[in-house]
């Protein structure tokens, strides 16, 4: 194969050396721009090794989710000629994404939810998992969005009724089982595709569809409402904020779900971006390093139109309960002084109250997380009104 397009271009070189004899008009495609440059030396092994050395592959998510805008943005942003180049691949969710962090070959990176590494240890299927693994820094909070009838009002509803909770090896099902389980509710689970799951809810053949994702997020925005449905709540109950954390959808997220003025409470977990844990004298470690100096430097843009809104809820420096940060990560946040400042602003907060004194460890780790999602909508907020 090698060989045959060896001499295709042979071919095709000559070709252009007789034409460019004939006429003295014609342009050298050498000249013409970098990428040609790059196209005409296929197979060269400075190319091949400069291609392979600096290009960093991310494992994403299903089409339509948020995982997937987010590694387009991350391309967009970082591709930088043949410095660095960032190559988003469309994943199969959080769970499939773990494993091909693991095992994967040539996958450097991926976006998981936090709950998943904790369920997977949880049901057996793996031991110190969180050890294999490293983090370069927290992104944003997905919200679980309940599609239901209006007479399903909060999630207590559902008990005893079947619901679809996607496909077994995307993230929706582990975190939605993991509530379920929390809160004590038994509800028959289907494992349908969320598309289809939504057609089969209007035909009545299941009685609620569960989506866990970064709102607005696309499958839900364009359900087709006659006016039956709408988003049910779920409410923040104390058996969820060791994991989970506070949150709202309004009309302005789902207008074809949520009547003007109005909005819905919700619960919402972590997506992370995740590495597996190399050591710092390997070659995947050296592409990890590249990666994230490139990505803090450049973050800045990715919080402005027109990337994904998401993007105003990400603080570097925030730190994620029982994960390690990739070290290259820490020192670079180090070197730059760039430190977790909601948690100092937290603290600041508790001490403006007498009743702070009174709170528990655990209670003071929920109250924490609650001011986390606070600070984010703050920020995404703001970032609107600009």
């Amino acid at each position: 194969m090698r060989n045959a397009l060896g001499m295709a271009l042979a071919a095709i070189m000559t070709i252009c050396a007789f034409a460019a004899r004939a006429e003295q008009a014609e342009y050298d495609p050498a000249k013409v721009s970098d990428s040609l440059k790059a196209i005409f030396q296929f197979g060269s092994s400075s190319t091949k090794q400069a291609l392979n050395a600096n290009t960093v592959t991310l494992i994403t998510g299903t089409i339509g989710g948020t995982y997937v805008q987010f590694g387009a943005d991350l391309a967009s942003v970082l591709d930088d000629g043949n410095k660095i180049r960032v190559l988003p691949i469309v994943g199969r969710g959080s769970v499939q994404s773990v494993a091909d962090i693991l095992f994967l070959q040539g996958v450097d990176l991926g976006i998981v939810r936090a709950d998943t590494l904790d369920y997977l240890e949880r049901k057996g299927f793996a031991k110190d998992i969180k050890r294999q693994f490293t983090y370069v820094t927290k992104l944003y909070n997905e919200e679980m969005q309940v599609i239901a009838p209006k007479s399903v009002t909060t999630l207590k509803d559902l008990e005893g009724k079947t619901v679809s909770v996607d496909l077994p090896n995307g993230g929706t099902f582990v975190t939605a089982l993991t509530v379920f389980e929390r809160l004590g509710i038994k509800a028959q689970f289907v494992y349908v595709e969320q598309r289809i799951a939504m057609e089969k809810l209007k035909a009545g053949e299941i009685d609620a569809v569960i989506v866990v994702g970064g709102k607005p997020y696309k499958s839900v925005s364009t359900f087709g409402n006659d006016g039956r449905f709408h988003l049910a709540k779920v409410d923040y109950a104390k058996p969820l904020q060791s994991d989970y954390l506070p949150a709202t959808l309004t009309a302005k997220d789902y207008p074809n779900l949520i009547k003007e003025g109005e909005s819905v409470d919700t619960i919402a977990v972590p997506a992370v971006l995740a590495a597996y844990s190399w050591a710092p004298n390997t070659e995947r470690y050296r592409k990890l390093a590249l990666f994230v100096d490139a990505f803090f430097t450049k973050f800045p843009a990715l919080q402005n139109p027109p990337f994904h809104p998401k993007w105003k809820e990400v603080s570097l420096a925030a730190p994620l309960s029982g994960w390690n940060r990739l070290p290259v990560a820490q020192q670079w946040l180090d070197k730059h002084g760039i430190e977790p400042v909601t948690r100092q602003r937290f603290e600041a907060f508790l001490k403006q109250s007498p009743a702070a004194a009174q709170v528990s460890d655990a209670d003071k780790e929920a109250l924490f997380r609650q001011f986390q999602a606070w600070e984010a909508a703050r920020a995404q907020a703001g970032g609107e009104r600009k």
